[in-house]
């Protein structure tokens, strides 16, 4: 136990008297363990971030969306989903818990003088579970009901921004909503909620802050299916029932066999593909994949910086044997064996390497205090670019993958002895009388 004492002793002493280069040799390693633990942690918060916002979609949800006709194509008429659609699939699918038909309209809202625009809903009062709505803390606040939708009431239920806008000192229960010159009354507000990311081409983003939502039922009676759309030389009416179909399967295990039989349900009465099928679980299955080969890719790059270190690990102790070459003659006169030459300088390699293991870990878990703070300095220096980026950039934080930690570590130390052993053997293959001579 003294011997090794003695080993790592001299080892220290050693490095110390060279602090440049043995500063700069532990900054190699520093750097492959902090970036080790850093990629990992930003992989980890990106794929988490994304597999939220797909697991908010419900993992039990299977979401039919229409798909407009491209315009050159496409001369007006009836497109897309119909209630029709909506009838076979509940009627035809048993495996189906609900079946939530959407219908969207951009519209103006008005309340006295206050305006804004916004998305207007038609759905059924499921829609607050399949989208993981919220009721704002307010005394008296409801969702749409069942009544509602059978009775066709003139009710809406406001975002928590469109009641803040309209109705800045709150009161909103029982007053009204004048959308397309009708009357609606207030009888709820829903909390404020993220938004959505787009995902393929059939699923677009989507923004809750600006909706309001009204019985389906209404929005036929009072609105139609029938769009005008006016564009400079051109007149059109669209004629569209349905925006949204959202399925929930009653068992997680029967979603993707669901899926197939409610793809080939509504393929069968169009023929155009004017519609698209989303499948969140089939989604989240592949962003877990991804994950696992994302992260892999990250510790690649790491693990290649920790190389690059461990090179910087091996020059400098060849520079040292060769520095120090008389020291070894010195030392194998007076009795040491190879062996305990080959543990000094193997010794002094793994010092290097686990100091700077321990340095790059104390870095690596100061990842995301750091990232936060970089990211709101970036926000105040360029705000406009900074707004440009992606949500999910914006707003991801890193996560600390628990396992990289040990891991970094054991590979500074494990990189620390190979690239120690050569330059070790080397140092104790002299000929102590030939290092003897050395000047």
């Amino acid at each position: 136990m003294n011997h090794w004492g003695r080993t790592l002793g001299m080892s220290i002493k050693s490095l110390l008297m060279h602090p440049m280069r043995s500063g700069l040799t532990v900054l190699g390693i520093l750097i492959g363990v902090s970036s080790v633990i850093w990629l990992l942690a930003i992989g980890e918060g990106i794929s988490a971030k994304s597999q939220e916002q797909i697991a908010g979609l419900g993992a039990q949800n299977i979401i039919v969306r229409t798909i407009k006709p491209s315009s050159d194509d496409f001369e007006g008429g009836l497109y897309g989903l119909t209630r029709d659609d909506y009838r076979r699939i509940s009627e035809t699918i048993p495996t189906l818990e609900s079946v939530l038909p959407i219908r969207e309209l951009r519209r103006e809202f008005r309340h006295g003088s206050r305006r804004m625009e916004g998305r207007l809903v038609g759905c059924t009062p499921e829609y607050m579970e399949v989208v993981r709505l919220r009721l704002a803390d307010r005394r008296g606040n409801r969702f749409l009901t069942d009544l509602d939708i059978d009775e066709e009431r003139n009710y809406c239920v406001l975002a928590y921004e469109v009641a803040r806008k309209l109705f800045p000192m709150g009161g909103e229960f029982g007053k009204s909503v004048m959308i397309d010159d009708e009357f609606y009354e207030v009888v709820g507000v829903v909390a404020a909620r993220d938004p959505t990311a787009g995902i393929g081409g059939s699923l677009a983003a989507e923004d809750f802050s600006g909706d309001v939502y009204v019985p389906i039922t209404t929005l036929w009676r009072r609105n139609g299916d029938m769009e005008i759309i006016t564009k400079p030389g051109q007149f059109q009416q669209e004629i569209k029932e349905i925006d949204q179909i959202t399925a929930k399967v009653a068992n997680k295990t029967d979603v993707l066999k669901t899926a197939g039989v409610l793809r080939q349900t509504v393929e069968a009465y169009h023929p155009d593909r004017d519609f698209g099928v989303t499948v969140p679980l089939e989604l989240l299955q592949q962003a877990r994949t991804t994950q696992l080969m994302f992260i892999l890719f990250l510790g690649l790059i790491a693990a290649i910086s920790l190389v690059v270190g461990g090179i910087g690990i091996m020059n400098i102790m060849l520079a040292t044997v060769t520095e120090r070459t008389r020291e070894i003659g010195i030392r194998r006169a007076v009795g040491a064996k190879k062996a305990d030459i080959v543990q000094q300088f193997l010794t002094e390699s793994v010092v290097l390497s686990v100091v700077g293991g321990l340095l790059g870990i104390l870095i690596g878990l100061a990842c995301r205090p750091l990232l936060i703070a970089l990211r709101a300095f970036m926000f105040w220096q360029f705000p406009d670019q900074m707004e440009a980026l992606p949500d999910l950039i914006r707003s991801v934080e890193p996560i600390l993958v628990g396992w990289s930690i040990p891991l970094a570590f054991l590979i500074s130390a494990v990189v620390g002895v190979l690239f120690g052993v050569y330059p070790a053997t080397k140092a104790a293959a002299l000929d102590p009388i030939v290092a003897l001579r050395h000047e």
